[in-house]
């Protein structure tokens, strides 16, 4: 295992150590198995960026620390890192796990000399793992109805929208920090197995929707006041992650259509909700 690998593999163990989850329960809250959390937390399988998200959602902890970790890690995976690069720090060694998933999407990353590059890695895993223990003292679980648990208000601050009305139109609602704490409007199963979310933002007031579960060439599409935003999942790497249409602007009571078209199977699945 690399070095960038197993750092960032580290920082995902000690944020699920927060949440107090285990795989069963993680695997129930986010897009991915119970077998895929394994080998993201053993370090065996690099794991796509939307379940770094994830887990720093239900950790309560602001993502881009750890997903700079993980942008690193990505770059050396992908063969973009020089070997050079690879070679100033050792590797460590974790347990290996079996059955790797399809690569995660590529994310640019620049690329400076070993040294700058080594000395980056240290100093982000050193940032991130601070920040992990800080969550640890503040972080409480309270349950919810239902004996769901949930964290309270860390001592970190999370970052504001980047983003409010309309700003925010057709922008991407996790890089505006717009779905950091969502309102979900609705939630449907459709006969292909795909899920589908409409959620809202009163920060930034914005509407959008999000599937999982999908196959490659399936499109969503959500409509409101005449302005249509889609996705489609457009490869394996999508299939196996959340894929979020761009945000439209809302208000209270504007009536969201919201269609779902699977690539294969049966016919279009469409349905409304109203945003608040």
């Amino acid at each position: 295992m690399t070095p960038e690998r197993a750092r960032l593999a580290s920082a995902l163990r000690e944020l699920r150590t927060r949440t107090g989850l285990s795989l069963a329960a993680l695997a129930a809250k986010t897009a991915f198995s119970k077998s895929s959390w394994e080998r993201y937390l053993n370090g065996r399988t690099l794991p796509p960026r939307t379940a770094v998200q994830e887990l720093c959602r239900l950790a309560g902890e602001p993502d881009g620390r750890c997903l700079a970790l993980w942008e690193i890690a990505e770059s050396e995976w992908s063969g973009r890192a020089t070997q050079a690069d690879r070679a100033d720090t050792p590797a460590q060694a974790l347990s290996p796990v079996a059955d790797p998933l399809p690569p995660p999407d590529p994310v640019e990353v620049g690329k400076g000399g070993g040294h700058r590059r080594a000395a980056t890695v240290a100093v982000l895993a050193s940032v991130c793992a601070v920040a992990v223990g800080g969550v640890a003292v503040a972080l409480l679980l309270l349950p919810r109805h239902g004996g769901e648990p949930r964290p309270a208000a860390a001592a970190t601050s999370t970052p504001g929208p980047r983003c409010r009305a309309s700003s925010c139109e057709g922008r991407n609602p996790i890089d505006m920090y717009c779905a950091a704490r969502p309102d979900t409007l609705a939630t449907r199963h459709t006969a292909t197995g795909a899920w589908l979310e409409v959620r809202s933002s009163k920060e930034c007031g914005t509407s959008w929707a999000r599937m999982w579960g999908t196959r490659v060439g399936d499109r969503l599409e959500l409509t409101a006041g005449g302005r249509v935003r889609g996705a489609e999942v457009e490869n394996t790497v999508d299939a196996d992650s959340f894929v979020y249409t761009p945000m439209t602007v809302t208000g209270p009571g504007t009536v969201l259509r919201t269609c779902f078209r699977p690539a294969k199977g049966t016919g279009e699945e469409c349905f409304t909700s109203v945003s608040r």
